[in-house]
């Protein structure tokens, strides 16, 4: 791994109780990493972090469900994960810019389109039922609609559950946000299992980690 040296506090918490120093600390010792070692930085420096932020929060929704409007909450988490997940698959990095400020380097982003829409259109088990077309429509009228606006659009709308097992109808123009947070599940249960083996995805989960560590 590349030298890191980061600016963040030290203490700092990334993931849950473990901090920018733990960090630190652990990323030194990935010179020859097992298969067992790549599953505890999954498990301590990503899962923990997203059952915290993400994955607690929509249970809570989920168990204490009114059908009242909920579903807008728990789908406006979900998309934000989505778009989380699609940059850490890919080690990227969220940059805000202006005119005039430096070009993006090879790993940072400052548009979520692209990102987003690959990710769900490519990657199991969301593949399946995304196209490219399907999650072009999703990212402008559900994710876009709730982020920026709290509403769905063009007619789109969140149901809690498909019988079918349905993530997305997009002729219904439905999204199933117990289905969808199934996929999701499922998605981490892959990713667990590939990130033993596959070294593009193992330096990825380093950069994405050492991007939280930056001020």
């Amino acid at each position: 791994m590349n030298l890191f040296a980061p600016t963040s506090r030290l203490d700092l918490q990334i993931s849950g109780g473990l901090t920018v120093a733990d960090w630190v600390t652990r990323r030194a010792l990935l010179v020859a990493p097992t298969g067992h070692e790549w599953e505890k930085v999954f498990d301590d420096f990503l899962m923990q972090r997203l059952r915290l932020r993400y994955l607690d929060p929509i249970d809570t929704l989920q168990m204490n469900s009114s059908y009242r409007g909920e579903g807008f909450s728990i789908v406006a988490i979900q998309v934000t994960l989505i778009e989380f997940l699609a940059a850490t698959v890919a080690g990227m990095s969220y940059r805000h810019r202006k005119k005039g400020d430096p070009a993006l380097t090879t790993y940072e982003y400052d548009r979520s389109a692209a990102l987003f829409i690959d990710f769900l259109s490519s990657v199991p088990p969301f593949s399946t039922e995304f196209t490219k077309t399907t999650a072009d429509e999703f990212y402008v009228n559900i994710r876009c609609g709730l982020l920026h606006e709290a509403r769905t659009k063009q007619g789109w709308s969140v149901w809690a559950e498909s019988h079918a097992g349905q993530m997305v109808d997009p002729n219904r123009k439905i999204v199933f946000r117990n289905n969808l947070q199934s996929g999701l599940l499922a998605f981490l249960d892959i990713y667990r299992k590939r990130i033993v083996r596959e070294k593009n995805l193992q330096v990825a989960l380093v950069r994405k980690i050492d991007s939280l560590c930056m001020e």
